[in-house]
């Protein structure tokens, strides 16, 4: 593999000084971009596009084209876990993830596996290691994985949800029945992602996508207790170099601290705490990712300079900020304005690393 030209990211997530303050975007390869339609029409679906390690090699690589990121992040879907373990997977069109086996019965939850990285989930790794030698060391490479009270959500559900009825009555009368699968959930999410750094990834990332839905209690209990246990059984060191791990709560900044007691090298903030007050609480703990408002992004490229001002001068002087969104750039974005954002953290971030 080749020697990596920019490692800024890498450094700043385990607080290490860098020039300036590196900056990547969650959904960075997605539907805003015309070249990405372009490929996933070629594709046919979603998930053929998922499959097919080229076309998902050239998505990866089409925002890096365009903008100074420091990061690239594996081209894929937080559901390719549950997809593997025979639930039936589809995408309908204006639904989204479908599952035409949800998990009800004790029955339903007994048949559950840990999928075989190799033939169940080999795609993924090929994707990586295609990925990872098309960046020629470029920048890093960022792997990740559904959390497992998120990737719950969807096969309890049986797709998305609003209230979360199912999981949530199956989680208050039948915890033991949750907790079953989520133990399964913990095993499958620390030998993908563990695969995923074995194939190529140096970075990986846990997105837990509803543990915000959850009360502090809950949270503890079905969320980060299962997000501690992938952390602690994660590879730390591969090919001589440290892999970081981000964990990401959407809605999670009343539990900064617990989530930081996990070992994580570095947590993402959503957009609704301050970043100054996220870095009083942990000190220097951990690192911290994020957190502008997508929603910015709609508004012009003076006023998106001006936000990522304000946050960069709220974070201050000092090393262990990643710059990013506080969630998925929206589908709806002008690729320039996404410019300008990554533009102005460029240019305005190097005075708080002299």
């Amino acid at each position: 593999m080749a020697d990596l030209q920019n490692d800024r990211f890498l450094k700043a997530l385990l607080r290490e000084p860098v020039d300036r303050t590196p900056v990547w975007m969650m959904r960075q390869a997605g539907r805003y971009l015309p070249e990405y339609r372009a490929t996933r029409a070629q594709a046919g679906s979603f998930m053929d596009l998922c499959r097919n390690k080229e076309l998902a090699c050239e998505v990866t690589l089409q925002p890096l084209e365009r903008y100074p990121l420091d990061a690239a992040i594996l081209f894929s879907d937080i559901l390719t876990i549950p997809d593997a373990m025979g639930l039936g997977l589809r995408f309908a069109q204006g639904e989204g993830p479908v599952f035409d086996k949800p998990l009800r019965t004790q029955a339903d939850v007994d048949k559950l596996y840990v999928p075989d990285m190799g033939s169940d989930l080999g795609y993924v790794m090929d994707a990586v290691s295609t990925i990872r030698t098309a960046l020629n060391g470029k920048v890093p490479l960022i792997g990740f994985s559904g959390s497992p009270w998120t990737l719950a959500t969807y096969m309890v559900e049986g797709g998305s949800s609003k209230t979360f009825a199912i999981i949530k009555a199956m989680m208050f009368d039948e915890p033991k029945m949750l907790h079953q699968i989520l133990d399964v959930l913990a095993d499958s999410v620390i030998a993908y992602l563990n695969a995923q750094i074995q194939a190529g990834a140096q970075a990986v990332q846990i997105f837990d996508t509803w543990g915000g839905v959850l009360t502090p209690r809950d949270y503890n209990e079905f969320s980060l207790r299962y997000m501690a246990k992938i952390v602690d059984g994660l590879i730390k060191e591969y090919d001589g170099r440290k892999v970081p791990c981000i964990l990401f709560t959407k809605g999670g900044g009343q539990w900064l601290e617990a989530m930081a007691d996990t070992g994580a090298d570095a947590l993402g903030l959503d957009w609704t705490m301050n970043i100054d007050e996220a870095r009083a609480r942990v000190g220097n703990r951990v690192a911290l990712q994020g957190n502008m408002d997508p929603a910015v992004l709609y508004a012009s490229p003076e006023r998106i300079r001006q936000e990522v001002g304000s946050i960069l001068a709220a974070y201050g002087k000092g090393t262990g900020h990643i710059f990013n969104l506080g969630h998925g750039i929206h589908p709806e974005i002008k690729p320039e304005h996404a410019e300008a954002f990554i533009k102005a953290v460029v240019e305005l971030s190097p005075q708080y690393h002299s």
